[in-house]
């Protein structure tokens, strides 16, 4: 497998983590490092070993996984942007205390949810007999890089536009988990 097509899988894989990372950071106004790293690194780690865990499922489990997959990740997105929303209109105004999406159960769910079309990428890996170490190393990178980015980005957009951009954010989160499930039921 070319380092091109590698690349272009970590990149498409990256996208969702890439919003989410945006959605989650405006909800945080100003981003820390470390926020930051704990993001970024969930996210890689998920992405790096999902296609490990799917290329090890290989073909006995693979009508089960896809069968599902696309549920879980919708349920998780739901979840966590239907309670951004609501979290970001039951503000005060007084600066209330505001959910770290970078931990806890919201991390693990959002590393999951993000990362869960990188587990049938390793499917399909399985598949066509393709070593799995060497693009689920690029594909981890990718996804900490890009989430680095979007959190950077999102940081900004949620100092300058408050609480709309968090309602937003939550509104995209729903979004991606709808596109999610709409790309696996067509």
């Amino acid at each position: 497998m070319s380092l091109l097509l590698v690349v272009g899988i970590a990149i498409a894989l990256a996208l969702d983590a890439f919003a989410v990372a945006i959605a989650s950071s405006v909800t945080l106004g100003s981003v820390s490092p470390r926020q930051v790293f704990r993001l970024s690194f969930h996210f890689g780690l998920f992405q790096a070993l999902m296609p490990i865990l799917g290329w090890l499922a290989g073909l006995s489990v693979q009508s089960f996984i896809a069968r599902w997959d696309h549920w879980a990740a919708f349920g998780l997105l739901l979840f966590t942007g239907g309670r951004a929303i609501v979290e970001a209109l039951a503000e005060d105004g007084k600066g209330g205390e505001r959910r770290d999406p970078t931990r806890g159960s919201s991390l693990v769910m959002l590393s999951v949810a993000t990362s869960i079309d990188a587990l049938a990428v390793g499917l399909s890996f399985a598949m066509l007999r393709v070593r799995v170490w060497y693009p689920s190393l690029v594909i981890g990178l990718v996804a900490a890089t890009m989430t680095m980015v979007g959190m950077r980005i999102g940081a900004r957009l949620g100092m300058q536009f408050g609480r709309r951009m968090e309602v937003l954010g939550g509104v995209v989160l729903i979004g991606i988990g709808v596109k999610i499930l709409l790309q696996h039921i067509a």
